[in-house]
Parts: structure tokens; sequence; C-alpha cells
């Protein structure tokens, strides 16, 4: 029913413009206050295992979005339409196990209205209702990958004073990455739920878990000068309530090392209805309830063209909590699109539950700026996963010019160590990551 509602109010909306404008301004005049944009995607993700008893998985996939922003009308209302698009063109391997589930699912092809949504804005709000992309810490679109993650629900923003954003928001469903639809349903869903392609999540609810109401959430968030800090507060229905602050400060100096210190602390509480209901332990800990604590810093600096960094992120262990003390993170776990600092290409310290990691990052652009280096190291120390390492490099390209608007990247993880079925190179072996992108905005 909401999303019949929410459909509904986006076709209506889409009338009123083209009504509206007709009445003030010419239809050409109004199209040439639109906007348009769209963007091209080509991707080739390939998993080296190391072992015979694994075998490779690779996907490519062509990718596409065109993204429509109508011109404001009726003092304010905007209307915003986003259509996504992936086809792997024939190379899906005949052996699924050969495929990089992650990039785009099974299917040869994905297509989503991923944005259909009402806009109104003015000197104070902005408020959205309908499919949007959202950016919060534990609430966002997700990157890396060829469609973003969109969420269907109504979104608020307000600016009482200069620096201080306040953000309200209710969400009802949400598309994955790897599927076309809306589904009441998050990453701790098994595979197929309602019909809903999950990949990359840890998957462990069974098929009888009821489908989920979705997120309410509150945010603030105030900048002065070198200082910034955001709090959050999410209620995720059936599974935990959770708050989350963070904070940032540069210090002051005119050397040409620019220092900078993080911190930012979790902390997660509730039944944890979902897993309680249907028997499901995290990380084979027997406890239900929700109890998780998490803190980390970060600290580092900047300097001309590049910047260096540290992070420590700590989940402490909470004995008959559900997953030992793990942090329940409904549509960011299994993603490394969590904001804890320590995480690497495909692994975070939400994945593997209680314990610590630490990690070390250095940036440097050459050429220009038209060249970027990236090169990181990630350590995890778990009370249920086992130790592990990820060794990461990156190399992006952005060409001036005529080739303005396009980047072409490559991304290499090789990871080591972990308890078994938890890391894809357990054991004595490797396991290689590498990611060849092109993007192409336009």
């Amino acid at each position: 029913m909401q999303k019949n509602i929410l459909h509904l109010i986006t076709a209506a909306s889409l009338i009123g413009a083209f009504n509206a404008s007709a009445q003030a301004e010419t239809l050409s005049q109004f199209f040439a206050k639109s906007h348009i944009d769209g963007q091209i995607r080509s991707y080739y993700f390939s998993r080296l295992y190391g072992t015979p008893n694994t075998v490779n998985a690779y996907a490519y996939s062509l990718a596409g979005r065109i993204n429509i922003v109508t011109a404001p009308f009726l003092s304010g209302f905007r209307v915003g339409v986003s259509f996504y698009t992936a086809n792997a063109l024939g190379t899906q391997p005949s052996n699924p196990a050969r495929i990089d589930k992650t990039l785009m699912g099974t299917s040869p092809s994905v297509n989503a209205m991923g944005q259909a949504y009402l806009e109104y804005q003015d000197k104070w709000v902005t408020a959205k209702a309908g499919n949007q992309l959202v950016d919060t810490p534990w609430l966002n679109r997700v990157g890396g990958r060829v469609i973003p993650v969109t969420y269907q629900g109504v979104t608020l923003e307000a600016h009482p004073i200069s620096g201080l954003q306040l953000s309200a928001l209710r969400v009802f469903r949400w598309k994955d990455r790897t599927t076309g639809q809306f589904y009441r349903d998050n990453l701790y869903y098994p595979g197929h739920y309602e019909g809903d392609s999950l990949y990359g999540g840890p998957n462990v609810l069974p098929a009888n878990t009821p489908p989920t109401n979705g997120v309410v959430a509150f945010g603030a968030q105030y900048r002065a000068q070198r200082a910034k800090t955001v709090a959050w507060f999410y209620q995720f229905d059936q599974f935990a309530n959770m708050f989350y602050w963070s904070g940032h400060y540069a210090l002051p100096t005119t050397f040409v090392l620019k220092p900078f210190v993080d911190a930012q602390f979790t902390r997660e509480w509730g039944a944890g209805d979902a897993f309680a209901r249907t028997g499901t332990t995290l990380f084979g800990q027997p406890g239900q309830g929700v109890n998780s604590t998490n803190w980390g810093v970060k600290a580092g600096f900047q300097f001309p063209n590049g910047s260096l960094w540290w992070g420590y992120d700590a989940t402490l262990h909470h004995a008959r909590a559900l997953g030992g003390g793990a942090i329940i993170s409904p549509y960011t776990v299994g993603y490394t699109a969590d904001p804890l600092y320590v995480d690497s290409m495909i692994q975070g310290l939400v994945g593997v539950g209680p314990g610590h990691g630490w990690r070390v990052r250095v940036a440097y652009w050459l050429w220009h700026k038209q060249v970027q280096l990236t090169a990181g190291f990630s350590q995890f120390a778990t009370y249920f996963s086992g130790n592990s390492n990820w060794t990461h490099f990156n190399v992006s390209y952005f060409p001036q010019g005529m080739f303005n608007g396009l980047c072409l990247r490559d991304q290499v993880e090789v990871g080591n160590g972990g308890a078994a079925g938890l890391f894809p190179g357990s054991g004595q072996h490797s396991f290689v990551y590498n990611r060849i992108m092109m993007i192409y905005q336009f």
C-alpha cells in the first residue's frame, strides 16, 4: 500500500509539474531549466582464491544511469527520476559458482527506476518523498558497484542556523544493488527472499522471517571552522536501536603538514526480534538480545597533493549478546559501506564480529592531479572469525580536455588469514581481488 501511494504521489507530481509550468512559461523554457545528466560504467571483477577447494570467480557488467531533475515549480517543488541499467553482455560463465555475484547477481541484466521522487526545497528545508538515494552513516548508497542502493520513503533536512543540519527519515523498502525492485528485507534475509536476489550479506535468517517495516532515523550535524560533529539515532525494525556519534577536528597550523584527528562511537541495544523469533545466531554465539559497543580513533595529516592516516576500531565482546556483541547493521553488513575507520575493499569489522583492527592508508596525486595512487593495509583480530590482514593498491586516471568526465581505475587487494567460511583466502592461501573500472560522466 505504501509503495502504491508513493508511486501515485510521484506520478501526480509529474502531471502537476507540466501543468503549473505551462501557465508560467512555455514548455521549452521549462525543459531548458531542467537538469539531465548520466553515467556509463564498465566493470570487470575477478576473485582468485589460490586453492583448488574454491573455484575462481569473475563478472563483467556494462551499466548506465540517466538522471532527470525538473526545473522548480510552484515555488520550490521539483521532480527527480533516475533510471539504472546493467548488462553482463553474455559474459557470465555457465557455472554459477564462477560468477562474482556481488557485482550484479546472477541475472544477465538488471533494470531499475532507482529514483522517482517529489522534492520541496527552500532556504530552510529540503523534503523528499519517493524512491531516492540516502546518504547517512549507517544507511547509504553503497559505492563500488555498477548500480547503487536506493530507498523508498520520506526524508527531511532542515538548516535552522548556520552550520547546523537536522535530518529525519522514514524508509519503508529498499532496492539492493543486484535487483531492480524494492523489497521489505535487508542483508540478513536469505537470498531470493520473496523474489529478492540478495548477494553480499550474511543472509543468515530463514525464509519464514516476517518482512521488516524499515527504518526510522534522526540525525544532527554541526560544522564550525575546523571542527565537525555528527550524531544519529536509528531504529531498525525487528533488529536493533542504534546511536552513532563521530567528531572531526583539523588542527590549526601554518606548516606544510595539516594534521587532523577523528573519533567515533556506536552503541546498540534491543530485543533483536528477527533473530530471537527464528532462533538465528551470529558467529555461533547463542545470545539473542542486541548489546553492542564500538569505538574508534583516527589520526593523520594532509600534505600537498596527498594524505596519510592511521585508524583503529574496537567492538567489545558482550557475553550472551547476539553475535557476542556484534554490530547489527541491516543495510551495510558485508558491504564495507559502514562508517567505521577500519575496513578493506571487501571486508570490515562489522562483518567479522567483536574484536579490533587497525588500518593505514596513503594517497598521492601526481601529473597535475590526473593520476591518484593509493595504498592501504588493514589487520583484524577477532573473537570468533580469526585474524586476517588485507593489502590494498589503487591507481586512478582522470584525463582532462576532450576526455573530461572519464575515470579509469584498477584496484587490487590481497587477503590472508581468517576463520574458514568467513574469509575467502582462509588458511595458507592468499585471496586476490581485482576490480578494473571505467566510469564516464556526462
